[in-house]
């Protein structure tokens, strides 16, 4: 299993609006790292889901139920999305600022790569962010 974390605007797709959904496509994705990122997902991966501009935070863990697939909203047909179904929401939000203060964690891509969407975690990044967020799976 892989782990990942995916970004969203609260104001556009909220933990709430995908919890309500179930399962849900993750479009609109128009940078080819983060498409790069999607297409090596695997049913069953998990991702961290982290609400990005104001909240900055890990809200919610979701699981990869279907792999890359054609994202219809592109009229230049060059990117894809994933479907997540929700799995629960962590029962403390972990912010970006708990992450960049935990030296452990200070190669995260979302240290580093602020602006991608869609990225990879490690295992151990993962481990320590669940324990952070005082969750269970």
């Amino acid at each position: 299993m892989k782990y990942w974390l995916v970004k969203s605007e609260p104001n556009a797709w909220s933990w709430d609006e995908h919890v309500a959904a179930g399962i849900a496509e993750w479009d609109g994705v128009r940078s080819h790292q983060a498409c790069n990122n999607m297409k090596a997902m695997k049913i069953g991966d998990r991702a961290f889901f982290y609400h990005s501009i104001k909240e900055k935070q890990v809200v919610g863990i979701l699981e990869v139920s279907k792999e890359y697939y054609p994202d219809p909203t592109d009229k230049s047909e060059r990117f894809g999305m994933v479907d997540f179904k929700a799995l629960k929401a962590v029962e403390s939000p972990v912010t970006l600022a708990d992450i960049k203060a935990t030296p452990e964690l200070e190669a995260m891509a979302l240290v580093r790569q602020s602006r991608l969407s869609v990225m990879p975690v490690t295992a151990s990044e993962w481990r320590l962010i669940l324990k952070m967020s005082d969750t269970t799976l």
